[in-house]
């Protein structure tokens, strides 16, 4: 079975049918669902998306719960881009450490929304996320540089631009904030995207858009409109800031898991920020030298009001906005076999009796082999499904007569979550120390051996201009690399 295959069954499902029309209008009511077991939260969500297609905005209890959360959505959802939004913090409180990887996953999703698609965003996300406040629309709007294929574009006005943005100008980008010019070709790194941008312009027309990986300086993926945004943290210094709640459209559904606990970490956040802004008041002489905590932080009292007007959907176990539609999910969690196959075995007899879909999901295919080898041994009439996806938890539905156990769970394995691809930089720190070499510095080859670096150089192969290193060798022998081969 495929993963759509099971969203398809729940987009069938009566119940979930029933919540898609409840939430579809946008009339800001509430919403409770309960006796949501495993991972039917993910599914049920993936499914109403499915049958609605509208915007939804999940807010777990903490960042890991939102990162296996967006975990399943990922992989029941494969052909959707999900979204994460994290806090800008490396840890609670600690203001002053930024992480670099969670603002450009921030600025990413700011710029996503900002020039939304005509299809919903799936946003994931946790309390301490929402609780700072972003870039307001009209000063990210500004501050864009939209281009895409056919449009004229004044390559030194291009580069100017980019520098007041924050950007730096480099021989080669390896590194979000840099851009680099090479004849009609300029790359860039957006503050926004985990890959650079190759922009090919013909005379002064822009004819292709491409992603590339900086290491191998291969294409990706050719796109054909590209949004460059400053660097938001930077212009966060400068620029009046808004509630991420105003970014997002108003048809968009927000999903709490304890709404409570989500007022609670607004709240406490608030007052650790006004804590640290009267000790700043107090350092300074009361010389204020940042914005107050109001303009920086949400207050209950300004979130709140934020999603007045949206329809919120409560599920979890604990239960806090007032409420007339509820909706009952009868499921129970996949009980714990302690790695003993003949009790997995007898309960899935139990359920093939009942007349259950039984499904299995396991994250490779030789995992889903090896539980059907050792079935065969135990009980060779068993039959089940297998789910070639990785999910969380599992879990009976009762009322729809489905199980779905996870692979992890019967072998008591640790899960772990992807939230993101992290960029890798072993390579792509070849082209930063590209820049430290000097003439006459030795490099090794991996097939010519030791040579001297002789400065960089522009030849032409098959009537495209390409960058190449020059090396000298013994009496003077001359190789050019190009660096598109700097491994």
């Amino acid at each position: 079975m495929k993963s759509k295959e099971l969203i398809k069954l729940y987009k069938e499902n009566q119940l979930v049918k029933t919540i898609a029309a409840s939430i579809k209008p946008n009339e800001g009511n509430n919403i409770r669902l309960k006796g949501l077991a495993g991972s039917l939260d993910a599914l049920v969500s993936a499914s109403t998306y499915g049958i609605n297609h509208q915007n939804h905005l999940f807010i777990l209890h903490e960042k890991e719960d939102a990162a296996y959360f967006f975990n399943d959505l990922q992989n029941l959802m494969e052909s959707k881009e999900i979204l994460f939004f994290p806090t800008s913090y490396k840890r609670p409180y600690q203001f002053e450490e930024t992480e670099n990887a969670n603002i450009l996953m921030r600025a990413d999703i700011l710029n996503k929304i900002n020039h939304k698609a005509s299809t919903g965003e799936l946003i994931v996300t946790y309390p301490e996320a929402l609780t700072e406040k972003v870039i307001n629309k009209r000063s990210l709007r500004e501050n864009t540089l939209s281009a895409k294929v056919g449009d004229k574009l004044d390559m030194a006005f291009i580069s100017e631009l980019l520098i007041s943005y924050d950007f730096e100008k480099t021989d080669f980008v390896y590194e979000p904030g840099q851009f680099a010019v090479r004849g009609g070709i300029i790359d860039i790194f957006s503050f926004a995207r985990e890959l650079p941008y190759r922009i090919e312009l013909f005379g002064d027309e822009v004819e292709s858009i491409r992603l590339f990986e900086p290491e191998s300086q291969l294409s990706v993926e050719d796109i054909k409109e590209i949004n460059i945004i400053p660097n938001v943290q930077t212009r966060l210094l400068k620029e009046e800031r808004q509630s991420f709640l105003d970014y997002i459209p108003n048809n968009t559904k927000i999903w709490i898991k304890d709404y409570q606990h989500t007022l609670d970490i607004i709240e406490k956040y608030f007052e650790r920020a006004s804590e640290s802004f009267d000790m700043l008041m107090k350092e300074s002489g009361e010389s204020q030298v940042v914005f107050g905590p109001e303009a920086l932080f949400e207050t209950v009292e300004s979130f709140e009001k934020g999603l007045e007007s949206l329809t919120k959907i409560e599920f979890g176990n604990r239960f806090y906005m007032p409420t007339d539609q509820v909706f009952t999910f009868n499921t129970s969690s996949q009980p714990e076999f302690h790695k003993k196959f003949d009790l997995v075995v007898e309960s899935l007899n139990e359920f093939q009796d009942k007349g259950y879909t039984k499904i299995i999901s396991a994250e490779s295919p030789q995992q889903i082999e090896r539980i059907k080898t050792i079935f065969e041994e135990t009980d060779p009439h068993l039959k089940f499904s297998d789910l070639n996806v990785g999910i969380r938890a599992g879990f009976i539905d009762h009322d729809y007569e489905l199980l779905c156990y996870t692979d992890h769970q019967i072998f008591e394995r640790y899960h772990r979550y992807k939230v993101r691809k992290k960029h890798s930089k072993s390579k792509a720190l070849t082209l930063k120390e590209l820049k430290t070499l000097q003439p006459g510095d030795f490099v090794v080859h991996v097939d010519h051996g030791v040579g001297r670096f002789a400065g960089m150089d522009t030849k032409e192969v098959n009537g495209n201009k390409q960058e190449v290193l020059r090396l000298i060798y013994r009496d003077d022998d001359l190789l050019f690399i190009s660096v598109h081969a700097l491994h």
